[in-house]
Parts: C-alpha cells; sequence; structure tokens
C-alpha cells in the first residue's frame, strides 16, 4: 500500500506501542532483522491521540509522533476486530470497547451478548475478521502503510494464549483460536514464504519484503 520506492528499515527503531501483548509480538517479529529496538514505554513517550477513522490513520498518527519525539524510525500497529453482524464493530474502537467494558473478557461476553440478541448462533451468523495496519514513519517524513486481514468467526472463548479478543476468534480452516495457539502458531513467518496466519503477521510479510529484505 505504500508509495515507491520503498525505504530500508535499519539502525535503532522505536516501537511505538505502550500494549505489552502487541510489544511482544512486534519484537518477535522484528528482532529476526537485526534491528536495534526501543519503547515508547521504554522511552516514557506519551500515547498520542488517536483520532483515525480507519486503521491505517491510527497507526500513521502513532509512528509519526514517536519519529518526531525521538528522531529515530519508527514502527507503529493499529488493529482491531471487526464483527459483520455488529456493522464491523468495535472496529477501530476495539480496545477502547474492551476498556469501557471493564476488561477483554468483559468486552468478549458483551459482544456475545449483543449477537444472541441478534439472533446469531450459526458460524455463517457471527463472520468477523481482524485488521492490522502497520505504519513505519521515519523522521524525514517518509512513511511505509501496509495492512493484513484474517478471516474467520466468533466462537466460545477458549485458550489463554495470545492477548485481547484472542480467545473468542476461530480462523478459517481451523479448530482451535488464536487463544488456544502459540505464540509461532499465531504468527510465525512460513519458511516457505506462504502467507503467515495472525493479521498482524500477514501486515508484517508485506513490510518485511517491502524494507527489510
Amino acid at each position: 500500500m505504500s508509495e515507491r520506492p520503498h525505504r530500508k528499515l535499519e539502525g535503532r527503531v522505536v516501537i511505538a506501542t505502550h500494549n505489552a501483548g502487541k510489544l511482544r509480538e512486534m519484537r518477535e517479529l522484528l528482532e529476526p532483522y537485526g534491528v536495534a529496538l526501543v519503547s515508547a514505554g521504554e522511552l516514557g513517550l506519551p500515547e498520542p491521540e488517536e483520532t483515525g477513522t480507519t486503521f491505517l490513520a491510527n497507526a500513521e498518527i502513532k509512528a509519526r509522533a514517536a519519529a518526531d519525539a525521538t528522531g529515530l524510525p519508527a514502527f507503529a500497529d493499529d488493529s482491531g476486530l471487526c464483527v459483520d453482524a455488529l456493522g464491523g464493530e468495535p472496529g477501530v474502537t476495539s480496545a477502547r470497547f474492551a476498556k469501557d467494558a471493564g476488561d477483554f473478557p468483559a468486552a468478549m461476553a458483551l459482544i456475545e451478548a449483543m449477537l444472541t440478541e441478534r439472533g446469531a448462533r450459526a458460524p455463517e451468523q457471527r463472520r468477523a475478521h481482524f485488521v492490522s495496519a502497520l505504519a513505519v514513519a521515519w523522521p524525514d517524513g517518509h512513511l511505509e502503510l501496509f495492512e493484513g486481514k484474517v478471516f474467520g468467526v466468533i466462537d466460545r472463548p477458549r485458550g489463554e494464549a495470545g492477548f485481547g479478543y484472542d480467545p473468542f476468534f476461530l480462523p478459517d480452516e481451523h479448530t482451535r483460536t488464536f487463544g488456544e495457539m502459540t505464540s509461532q502458531e499465531k504468527h510465525g513467518i512460513p519458511a516457505d514464504g506462504s502467507q503467515a496466519l495472525s493479521h498482524r503477521a500477514r501486515a508484517f510479510q508485506m513490510l518485511a519484503r517491502a524494507c527489510l529484505g
């Protein structure tokens, strides 16, 4: 989704997140490429207000804020869960939805109640997808944007791996939720170059081909 020519990502890079789960996954994806990583939390950077109406817009806001504040390239993710029967909600407000509900288990229970209220009980009525938008911003204003999606259904919550809404998202052609999968199963990049499973890993594959190859 970025305009060419792409720019290579190297040297010291800021991971622009304060979310521990996202930070862990982003570190795991980036570390094999030999870039020196430091998080926004470790640098004491404030969290910018996410005023965008799309995942890509919010990822850009976070990446540009970190790059401007540090003078370093910054890597940011904005992601969320979109449920078809709920008109794509919670979507870009996924984190806020969980915060307002009290926590992610409460948010999942609320989504389940909303689906039940709409009579969405069969798998085909409970279609959903995760979206991950990745942005890399440089201090001089250069920007790279990538977006990945993974489709599936809302199932009963199972598993304690992952984070966020992972326990009740069952990806297509799988029998276990993201919450039941190891980190490697969920977002490991296949050695043969085939498509990764998770939304974040799929977006990262695009970024890696453009900026880390």
